[in-house]
């Protein structure tokens, strides 16, 4: 696939969250880079120096199970007998080192550009619900206050409904 061809939308659909990562399966990029995953995955194994843990880790069979749970469209070929590697971010950048075309570096490079998109539209999610909850916060305190302020207006109402007796003004006894 063509850089220019690769919607955003096509690559954030292949970014999956595992192990507190944001990676991406070995198939997808293969798809992408225009390679088989087989191909892809013997360039790696060529140089796993290249990959420590957090660029790239295999699934374990229970994460493979919830992620083809999860895909509806699991399709022929996904049955495979090795688990899929998954690669984070950097592990992409090092992809298209290891796969040595233009092509793959123009993909890898799309594909980075995404990843940025989305920390930064996660950034401004963040401010904007710190905004909200900050805002939460002064309405609670104005509540509170509104609160106090109407206890006070009903202790005058109850007050002023009570019948007062008043005090004669002058000499005489009140007992008059």
């Amino acid at each position: 696939m063509e850089n220019q061809l690769i919607p955003d939308e096509i690559i954030m659909n292949k970014i999956y969250y595992i192990r507190g990562q944001k990676v991406m399966l070995d198939k997808d990029l293969a798809e992408l880079y225009g390679t088989e995953t087989k191909k892809l995955k013997q360039q790696v194994n060529r140089n796993l120096n290249r990959f420590p843990k957090h660029y790239m880790f295999e699934l374990t069979k229970e994460e493979n199970e919830i992620l083809r749970s999860q895909n509806l469209n699991s399709g022929k070929g996904e049955h495979s007998k090795y688990l899929p590697f998954v690669f984070s971010e950097h592990g992409i950048l090092m992809l298209s080192n290891v796969l040595k075309s233009e092509s793959a570096v123009r993909v890898s490079i799309r594909i980075i550009d995404v990843f940025v998109k989305l920390r930064e539209v996660y950034a401004e999610q963040t401010e904007v619900w710190l905004a909200i909850e900050k805002i939460k916060s002064k309405l609670d305190n104005q509540d509170k206050n509104m609160e106090i302020v109407f206890r006070y207006l009903d202790e005058l109402i109850d007050k002023k409904h009570q019948p007062q007796q008043r005090k004669r003004i002058g000499y005489k006894p009140d007992d008059v």
